[in-house]
């Protein structure tokens, strides 16, 4: 290992691509940053605004991964900037005085919240609000049990990854929390057996399980685990960390179900993807029976967590929200948008399934194995989310546990016109590559050209 040494923020902002990739391969994650480049996928981003990425050639791509949908109204909103700005000579966080920024976006969040709920607890992600539930849960119960959703997905804190239902990820990490029971989402019967026989604190569920490859349940699924919940005493925890704040085409995921979750655990697009923020909101009674005394008030906090300037943040992303209808305008996008795709997938046998609502939409692409391709880059999936960035500059990619599905996530404010340049690049890929074997060479192709293009590897001064 060559020798650290400490860089201004003028150096860092001027590195190549190069000296970034070499910088994480030394001090970051060599495996990460070698696997993205043996797709040919990293490039020298020097700017962003909106969906649009451009790199230091001066190229320009659209973003339709938007960080898994934390960047939900774009990149570097100027508003939400503008709203940092202004809160910037506050203090960020005390400890014997409560914020007003924070206060403010309780506040709101309660406005825009289903039902009853409440009280704000304020963390930095979303596996932090989720640990944060599980406990609130089992403090406020007195019991122990969680169920949660086969191939779910909630984070990789241990508590977390207890929750998440994708045993690869879960595996190395053993023994995770007791008292943790999976069961097939979408079957609420097996939900109530389980309910029937341990003393649960709480059922974990996303409204669409976004990482498994956009699944959505059936209907009136919702309904039904909310009055099994009520039924059994257990409290009904939804992670709409990917799903909450317009992602659907309603501001919550429940909202299609008319159902009120006892806890709401948000992130990603909490603040527009401009500063890391995490949130749960709960109604007053579950609080009060957790929290509701100065003696457990501490029990649970986090030093950063409600800080003013993420605060500010969200508040202005929730204000754009709410001002420009854009839970509505994922609605109406998506129609024609998954319509296009619809029939994209009657033309083309490769795209098996589009699924999803509003503007959270998965591709699901055959499954299929090549001799001229390795390790991802078997799936069908990864080869078009490859292809549509090297030949579109596109930026897409198949979803965390499931390799044939690639995830859209689009900023909430895309334009119709973008939506179609999507389409026709995908039409384009799918048409140049009607048979796998040349789909496959294709890819390779489009790799190897890449990475000739990239910066070699070299030692760090």
């Amino acid at each position: 290992m060559t020798e650290p040494r400490i860089y201004t923020i003028e150096e860092a902002v001027d590195l190549g691509l190069g000296e970034t990739l070499d910088l994480h391969r030394e001090y970051v994650n060599e495996s990460l940053v070698d696997l993205v480049a043996s797709y040919g996928l990293p490039r020298h981003f020097v700017k962003a605004e909106g969906i649009r990425l451009w790199d230091g050639a001066g190229n320009e791509y659209l973003d339709f991964l938007c960080s898994y949908g934390a960047l939900s109204l774009g990149h570097n909103n100027p508003r939400i900037i503008a709203a940092v700005e202004r809160a910037r000579g506050l203090p960020n966080f005390t400890v014997i005085s409560p914020a007003a920024v924070t206060g403010a976006l309780a506040a709101s969040l309660a406005a825009i919240s289903p039902g009853d709920l409440q009280r704000s607890f304020f963390c930095n992600s979303g596996s932090e609000a989720i640990e944060g539930a599980i406990k609130l849960a089992r403090a406020a119960t007195g019991r122990s049990w969680i169920v949660a959703a086969h191939e779910g997905f909630h984070g990789k804190s241990m508590g977390a990854l207890s929750v998440t239902g994708h045993e690869e990820i879960r595996t190395p990490f053993r023994p995770l929390l007791p008292d943790v029971k999976h069961v097939p989402f979408g079957d609420a019967t097996a939900i109530e057996a389980v309910l029937r026989e341990a003393p649960t604190a709480a059922v974990v569920l996303e409204p669409i399980q976004g990482p498994a490859g956009i699944i959505v349940p059936p209907d009136g699924y919702l309904t039904d685990v909310r009055q099994l919940c009520t039924k059994y005493g257990a409290l009904l925890i939804l992670d709409e960390i990917q799903t909450g704040l317009g992602r659907t085409g309603k501001m919550f995921g429940c909202d299609h179900d008319g159902v009120v979750p006892d806890v709401l655990c948000l992130s990603k697009g909490l603040s527009g993807g401009i500063y890391p923020i995490g949130a749960y909101v709960t109604s007053d009674r579950v609080w009060r029976s957790a929290y509701g005394s100065k003696k457990t008030a501490l029990l649970h906090s986090s030093t950063f967590g409600g800080n003013t300037l993420a605060c500010a943040a969200a508040l202005e992303a929730i204000n754009i929200t709410v001002e420009d209808d854009l839970p509505a305008r994922a609605a109406e996008l998506a129609g024609p948008f998954r319509q296009r795709l619809a029939d994209l997938a009657e033309r083309f046998p490769a795209l098996r399934e589009v699924r999803g609502r509003g503007l959270m939409v998965g591709l699901d692409f055959e499954q299929t194995k090549n001799p001229l391709t390795r390790g991802a880059l078997n799936q069908t999936a990864a080869m078009i989310a490859v292809q549509m960035l090297h030949r579109h500059r596109i930026v897409s990619i198949y979803t965390f546990t499931n390799a044939n599905v690639i995830r859209l996530a689009p900023p909430l404010n895309v334009q119709t016109d973008e939506l179609e340049t999507y389409l026709d690049a995908l039409e384009d890929t799918l048409t140049r590559n009607r048979r796998f074997p040349r789909l496959a060479a294709s890819t390779m192709q489009a790799i190897w050209a890449r990475r000739r293009a990239q910066p070699a590897r070299r030692s760090l001064p």
